[in-house]
């Protein structure tokens, strides 16, 4: 378990340098059209097509598929209604991706999005990476995205999901790939949450604003908050399963290329924030003692964040998980909830099509 703990970090060689690709195979919901909610409630809910056969079970189940001839799987957890009983109105859906080596058992309980989603009513699902390190490849096109996309298709199928509420969160190399994600499947996916390693993926071209919420320390010693991959990231076991650091397997100009200014948070939440239609730069709002709020003038179409963690680590706020790790990880803030924070902003911000 101490070697699994240790692994809940971004990889932003192998895993978080993406380019464009091919479309996925995954079948799409119509284009959603960007427009203004006046109150989110409103939104009509958009039933998948398991709310026509609403029998599953509620709790947490290890499901399965093939893609491309490889077994993949993830794990399913489905709130319980106040009768006990499993919802089988149209339920809002969470998807929650791991870091660099941390793999979705051990994300499951950095995050706790389960049981949180138990309280709140939303079905959330926790994908398994790939290869012998568990990472994501964040390439747009590629199979890593191919097999996501597959994963809404057949929670959609089997349970009776909100196709209007449809969100994806994830840590360090996952927050890579929840960026990923928000560009090739801004027709379906409502808003996105990265934690601790949000970017501004290459040939991204969503068809939509997407709304985005961010976490990220300024001690990050990881995914750096000034541009790049940190020391600590580097110190890393090589996505190969050799058993060699990261830093063994690139040349110190490799390594140098990853301290880039440009890819600092401030620079790349200015890059969505631009994306998303937003004028102008941040306005900083202090929350607590150690956080701060940055936000951009925007539609609320494609709403902007990112909160600011002073002297946070590579960490999940509000975590006690990630708290107790604090030796890995760096200093957890106890201050916010990413959970409650992020669900709120969710809640907020429901996927809008022509006509909605």
């Amino acid at each position: 378990m101490r070697k699994l703990i240790v692994m809940t970090v971004a990889l932003g060689v192998a895993a978080g340098a993406c380019s464009s690709g091919g479309a996925s195979t995954a079948t799409k919901p119509p284009a959603a059209k960007a427009k203004t909610v006046s109150d989110p409630a409103k939104v009509a809910a958009a039933p998948s097509a398991g709310c026509a056969d609403a029998s599953y079970t509620a709790g947490e189940t290890k499901q399965t598929l093939a893609v491309d001839g490889a077994e993949r799987w993830w794990y399913r957890h489905v709130p319980l209604s106040t009768d006990g009983s499993a919802k089988i109105r149209p339920t809002p859906l969470v998807m929650d991706l791991h870091g660099y080596s941390e793999g979705a058992d051990v994300h499951r309980q950095m995050s706790g999005l389960g049981a949180f989603g138990d309280a709140h009513g939303f079905v959330t699902v926790i994908p398994q990476g790939q290869g012998p390190v568990a990472r994501w490849d964040t390439t747009l096109g590629g199979k890593d995205l191919t097999f996501l996309g597959k994963v809404l298709d057949a929670t959609e199928r089997q349970l009776c999901i909100d196709t209007n509420r449809v969100y994806v969160t994830g840590l360090s190399n996952g927050a890579f790939m929840t960026s990923a994600m928000a560009c090739q499947y801004s027709n379906r996916i409502a808003a996105v949450a990265p934690v601790a390693g949000v970017r501004n993926i290459k040939g991204c071209k969503p068809t939509r604003p997407v709304p985005i919420v961010a976490f990220h320390g300024t001690a990050d010693g990881f995914v750096s908050y000034d541009g790049g991959l940190g020391q600590k990231a580097l110190d890393l076991p090589a996505p190969d399963g050799s058993g060699k650091k990261l830093r063994d397997t690139l040349t110190p100009a490799q390594i140098n290329a990853q301290r880039n200014p440009n890819d600092s948070i401030p620079n790349i939440m200015g890059a969505w924030a631009k994306r998303n239609g937003c004028k102008g730069g941040d306005t900083e709002t202090p929350v607590t003692a150690d956080v701060t709020k940055l936000t951009w003038t925007c539609p609320p179409s494609g709403a902007t964040e990112l909160y600011r963690v002073t002297g946070g680590g590579h960490a999940w706020p509000g975590s006690s998980f990630s708290a107790a790790v604090e030796s890995v990880v760096g200093h957890t803030t106890m201050s916010i909830s990413a959970d409650e924070i992020m669900w709120k902003f969710f809640v907020a911000h429901p996927l809008t099509r022509s006509g909605s």
